[in-house]
C-alpha cells in the first residue's frame, strides 16, 4: 500500500547533493569526543581596534552544502548518542504546514521552509551498530538522510501521491508496531518551549494511531533542548566569521561614518543597523536595541538625540545559515576638548570585564545554570561589584535551548529553565551588566552592559568565540 522513496530529495536539492559528495564527515561521536573546536588567537580590542571589515560570504548554494553537512553531521553522531543517554528507543516528531515544531529547523535541510501538509518524523534507535533509523512520513528525505514514505495511490500528474489522511496514520502505526519500542519521545513539555512542539490538535491525532502504545509514551524535553542546544565543532569557523562580522558591524555603527553629534538620533543608529544588516545579505532576529547614559539623564519626552559626552549601548543580534548572535557594545562621544574617555567610564567596562572573567570561571560543565549563577553573584560580591546576570545559550536559535543563567528581572535563580546542566560542546551568550558610580558625572550611577559569545568545547575549557570589548568605541 505504501511505497519507500530513495532520495527523493534530489527533485528539491540536486545541486547540492552533487557538492555534498565532496564533504566528508567527521565518524566520531560526543561520548568518544567531537572533533575539537580549535582555539584561534585574537589579539583584544585594545591591541588591535575592530575594523570595518565584513567577512567575504558564501552565496546561497554554498551555504546550503554547508548547512547540509552540519545537517548530516548532527543526525549521524549527535542524535543517536542522545536518545541512548535518555534511554529513548523512538522519538516522533510530527507537525502541520506552518505549525512546526521548533525542533523541525534543526532536523531538516536547509531547503526545506516548512513542513509538507504533515510531516512525520520518526527516529528509532536500533543499537549502536545498526545506528538510527530515520524516517520521513510527509515531506522528503531532507537531501537522502531520510528514508521517505509515499502513497500507492497514483497522483493525476503521474507518479505517487503523498501520504494524507488516515493513511499516513495508519503507515505510522504500522511502524511502531514493527519496531515495537519501549520508550516512544513526544516533544511535550510545561516548562521548555523546545521540547513542547506537539500541537494539540497533533498530539490528539497521534495517540488515536499509537493506541495501546500511547502507554510507552516518554516525555523527556532534554532529548530536544539537547538535540538543538550541542554544537559540533564544523560550525565554529563560520560563527567566528560571523562574530567578527558583528563587531565590525557595531564598530562601524559607533562611528562618525554614521554618528554625527548633535543629529543622529538613537533611532536613526537603530535603522541604520537594520538596513546595514540587509545590505550584508543577514537577517537578523530582534529589532537593534540602541540607548544613551548622560551626565545629568536623559529627556524622557521626544527624540533622543546622541549628543557629546554621551554613553552609547547598542545590542545586535544577527542571523545566518541558521546561527544566530547577540552583542552588546558601548562607545562614547567625545567632548570639544577631550582626547580620552573620562577615567570612571572606563572603571565601569573594566568592571564589567572583571564580571565576564568571573562569570567564565563560574561556567563548569555539570553545574545547572543555577548553580553557575549563584557562584558568579558571590564572588561579585566578594569583590564588591555591583551588577547582575543574565546569560542564555545560543546557536540554532538566539535565545537558544538549555540552561538559562539568571534573568534581568531574576537574581535569585530561574525556576526549572535555570536547572538545566551546562554541557560540553555547547554556546553561551555571556550578558550582563555592571553599574558604577562614575566621579566625572557627579557620582551617577552608570551601567555598563556587555554580551558576547564563548564556547564550551568537548573537554569543558570555556573560551570566546571572537573577543570581547574591552575598551570603548569613539566618536568624535
Amino acid at each position: 500500500m505504501f511505497r519507500s522513496i530513495a532520495p527523493f530529495a534530489a527533485l528539491l536539492l540536486l545541486p547540492v547533493l552533487s557538492a555534498l559528495s565532496a564533504v566528508e564527515v567527521s565518524p566520531r561521536v560526543m561520548g568518544t569526543g567531537l572533533a575539537a573546536q580549535e582555539p584561534v588567537f585574537v589579539p583584544p580590542s585594545s591591541e588591535a581596534p575592530a575594523r570595518y571589515h565584513y567577512r567575504d560570504l558564501p552565496n546561497l548554494r554554498e551555504q546550503a552544502v554547508e548547512q547540509q553537512a552540519w545537517l548530516e553531521a548532527r543526525l549521524t553522531r549527535v542524535l543517536p548518542e542522545l536518545m541512548r543517554e535518555y534511554g529513548i528507543e523512538m522519538w516522533v516528531v510530527s507537525q502541520r504546514e506552518y505549525a512546526e515544531d521548533p525542533v523541525f529547523f534543526s532536523i531538516t535541510s536547509p531547503t526545506t521552509f516548512s513542513a509538507r501538509r504533515r510531516s512525520i518524523y520518526v527516529f528509532y534507535d536500533r543499537g549502536p551498530e545498526a545506528g538510527v533509523e530515520r524516517i520521513a512520513l510527509g515531506g522528503t528525505t531532507q537531501g537522502g538522510l531520510y528514508t521517505m514514505y509515499r502513497s500507492s495511490r497514483p497522483a493525476p500528474t503521474g507518479g505517487d501521491a503523498e501520504l494524507v489522511g488516515d493513511e499516513q496514520w495508519h503507515l505510522f502505526r504500522e511502524l511502531v508496531e514493527d519496531r515495537d519500542p519501549a520508550t516512544i519521545a513526544l516533544n511535550i513539555d510545561e516548562t521548555h518551549a523546545f521540547a513542547d512542539g506537539l500541537g494539540s490538535g497533533e498530539r490528539e491525532a497521534l495517540e488515536r494511531a499509537l493506541g495501546p502504545f500511547a502507554e510507552r509514551v516518554v516525555r523527556e524535553p532534554r532529548l530536544a533542548i539537547d538535540y538543538i542546544q550541542v554544537r559540533i565543532p564544523e560550525m565554529m569557523p563560520r560563527y567566528r566569521q560571523l562574530m567578527e562580522t558583528a563587531h565590525a558591524l557595531l564598530a562601524h555603527g559607533h562611528s562618525n561614518a554614521v554618528i554625527e553629534p548633535g543629529v543622529t538620533t538613537v533611532e536613526d543608529l537603530q535603522w541604520w543597523y537594520r538596513e546595514r544588516i540587509r545590505e550584508m545579505g543577514m537577517t537578523t532576529w530582534f529589532h537593534t536595541s540602541v540607548n544613551v547614559q548622560r551626565e545629568g539623564g536623559v529627556p524622557s519626552e521626544g527624540p533622543v538625540v546622541i549628543q557629546r559626552g554621551d554613553l552609547v549601548w547598542t545590542d545586535v543580534g544577527l542571523t545566518f545559515m541558521g546561527l544566530n548572535t547577540d552583542t552588546q557594545h558601548n562607545a562614547y562621544v567625545l567632548r570639544q576638548g577631550e582626547t580620552a574617555v573620562p577615567e570612571g567610564l572606563r572603571m565601569c567596562l573594566a568592571t564589567s570585564n572583571r564580571m565576564q572573567d568571573i562569570h567564565l570561571e563560574e561556567l563548569v560543565v555539570g553545574r545547572t545554570g543555577n548553580e553557575v549563577l549563584f557562584a558568579t553573584l558571590a564572588r561579585m560580591e566578594e569583590e564588591g561589584i555591583n551588577g547582575t546576570v543574565y546569560s542564555h545559550p545560543i546557536g540554532d536559535h538566539g535565545h537558544g535551548a538549555g540552561p538559562l543563567i539568571g534573568m534581568w528581572d531574576m537574581q535569585e535563580g530561574v525556576p526549572e529553565r535555570g536547572d538545566l546542566v551546562i554541557r560540553p560542546s555547547t554556546w553561551h551568550s555571556i550578558e550582563l551588566q555592571a553599574t558604577v558610580e562614575v566621579p566625572e558625572w557627579g557620582g551617577q550611577p552608570v551601567r555598563c552592559s556587555q554580551e558576547e559569545e564563548v564556547y564550551i568545547d568537548e573537554q569543558g575549557d570555556v573560551r570566546w568565540v571572537f573577543r570581547r570589548q574591552d575598551r570603548f568605541n569613539l566618536i568624535w
